[in-house]
Parts: C-alpha cells; sequence; structure tokens
C-alpha cells in the first residue's frame, strides 16, 4: 500500500473518532463562546469551519432548587424571609411589642413626643405624630436625627431649654407611647400620615399653605 493512501486511511480514521468523542457526556463547551475546527481536503489543505455552539442547560440537578407550593413563589433561602410578624390591626401591632429593660434615646425621644402631643389621641392619631418626627429625620430640611428634631427649637412646646420633661416609666400613657413608638421604629404598621413633616391641634387655624395629608383624631397633618 502506498504511503499516501495509508495516511489518508489513519487520518479518516482519526476525524471519526474525534467526531464521536465530541458528543460523549463528558465533552464540555463553555457557553456563548464559537469553536474553530478544521478539516481536511483531499489536497490535505487545511481550512477553518466557525461552529457556533447551541446554548446549554443545565439538567435539573444541577440547578439550584425552590420550593413552590400552590403557585406561590419560590423561597430559596428560609433566612431571608422577614422576621416580623403579620398583624391584624394597628391594636395588635402595638399590644405584641415587648418593652426593653433600658429605652435608647431615639426610642425615648419618639415616645415622649407621642406622650406630650398626643397621648389622648387615637392610636393611628399617636402613630402619626410619630411617622412626622420620622420623616423630618430623613427629609435633609431639619436635623437628621430623632432627638434632633424633637429638641428643635421652635417646634415642640414641651421642650424647655433643650430638654424633655422627665416621664414615671410605669405610667400607663408612657408606656403605650412607647409601644407605638417602637411600631413606628420597626415600621412594622403603616401610618396613615404618609409623607407629612408637620401637624396642628384642629382647635387651631394657623393658616399654613401646605399641602393637608391626613385628618386624624384631634390633629391635621400636612407636608
Amino acid at each position: 500500500m502506498k504511503f499516501s493512501l495509508r495516511a489518508a486511511i489513519v487520518i479518516a480514521v482519526f476525524c471519526a473518532a474525534s467526531l464521536a468523542g465530541s458528543g460523549s457526556p463528558g465533552f464540555a463547551i463553555e457557553p456563548g463562546k464559537s469553536v474553530t475546527l478544521t478539516s481536511l481536503s483531499a489536497n490535505d489543505q487545511s481550512t477553518p469551519l466557525n461552529v457556533p455552539l447551541l446554548t446549554l442547560v443545565p439538567s435539573p440537578a444541577a440547578q439550584d432548587t425552590a420550593s413552590v407550593d400552590n403557585g406561590q413563589q419560590p423561597t430559596l433561602d428560609s433566612d431571608a424571609a422577614s422576621d416580623t410578624p403579620p398583624y391584624a390591626s394597628l391594636d395588635a401591632a402595638i399590644e405584641a411589642q415587648a418593652l426593653p429593660a433600658k429605652v435608647d434615646e431615639d426610642l425615648a425621644c419618639l415616645a415622649g413626643t407621642i406622650y406630650f402631643e398626643a397621648k389622648g389621641e387615637p392610636l393611628a392619631g399617636q402613630l402619626a405624630v410619630a411617622q412626622v418626627v420620622m420623616n423630618r429625620s430623613v427629609s435633609g430640611r431639619f436635623p437628621s436625627s430623632i432627638c434632633s428634631v424633637v429638641k428643635q427649637p421652635g417646634q415642640f412646646s414641651f421642650i424647655r431649654d433643650g430638654r424633655m420633661p422627665d416621664i414615671a416609666r410605669d405610667n400607663a400613657h408612657y408606656r403605650r407611647a412607647l409601644a407605638v413608638a417602637k411600631v413606628a421604629l420597626d415600621k412594622a404598621w403603616a401610618s396613615p400620615a404618609g409623607n407629612a413633616l408637620y401637624f396642628h391641634a384642629r382647635r387651631v387655624s394657623p393658616g399654613w399653605r401646605l399641602t393637608r395629608v391626613a385628618a386624624i383624631g384631634g390633629h391635621i397633618f400636612y407636608r
């Protein structure tokens, strides 16, 4: 057998083996790329062939598993679920609050404002007063902390010489104010005051040229 014929047979066998191996399960191709193969013509000249790759879809075993039940969205991480329990009402949210043994500064300032400004108001009205203070602290138009907002000169009449009057810790109204303040700080219930930045008692008429947001109990709220 001539050498050229023997070489052609060897090359043909090699190509056939390579093509068979490319379909094996262990053959890995990076998705989104193209591979340049080389075909051998009769005169042994090399001609490149650009072969586009198919999009590879991982098998179900390789995909992240998710629990889907009755049309609910899958939960991939149980730790990502919110720790905040669902509340049927604002009353329930407030009753569920455990009062801390030690009251931090923000909680004390917010609860004190609720106590002095709205302790006789319905719970929604108390929460709305807290919401105004919190809105101010992030508005960029007032001081940037809750206590600084509360103690800003000329804003709240119960503040005297930059300090809040003492309140008995066992006062029932104050304990309720603490619970309302916790609900506000934890965003456990949406306030009807929304983005309000101001409020006044219904009995007065300051003539503000502001947008009215809500009227709750004895207060009217504006932004």
